[in-house]
């Protein structure tokens, strides 16, 4: 199937139509609404992301907790809008399983938390998989990368 890519990289696929479109950005606004209102969240509960983040046991909490607030905000604002999106889309997956890993480690916790964590992992990885749907497939029509 052939494709036209425009200078910014977005690659129409031949016969792509308005409902893909609309789909592509209903699917860009749903994950980004997971990602935006969670960075704003670390911003007002910034000493709470540190604590947590220093009970896990990781080093650099704070700025753990800076990284975070960049890219769920940051990145997540970038997708809704559609730029770059192939790239922020693995970013974003990376990230979300990196979190699914550190931070929901349900092996390795207490029956009372395990099956929580074990639902929030797997959360984790879904979203993770729909963010490369996004990156092998393109951020759609409805989109700054399609300019």
């Amino acid at each position: 199937m052939a494709s036209t890519t425009t200078a910014s990289g977005y690659a129409a696929p031949a016969g792509a139509s308005a409902s893909q479109d609309t789909l592509a950005l209903i699917g860009r606004i749903l994950i980004a609404a997971l990602f935006i209102p969670a960075g704003f969240g670390k911003i007002g509960g910034f000493a709470g992301v540190v604590g947590y983040i220093s009970a896990v046991g990781l080093p650099l909490p704070q700025l753990g907790a800076a990284i975070a607030i960049i890219v769920e905000l940051g990145l997540g604002l970038l997708l809704l809008v559609g730029y770059k999106t192939r790239i922020v889309s693995i970013v974003l997956a990376v990230f979300t399983v990196a979190t699914a890993v550190l931070f929901h480690n349900y092996w390795g916790m207490p029956a009372d938390k395990a099956y929580v964590n074990q639902l929030m992992f797997f959360k984790n990885i879904a979203i993770a998989g729909g963010l490369l749907a996004i990156a092998a497939f393109g951020a759609g029509r409805f989109s700054i990368d399609k300019r």
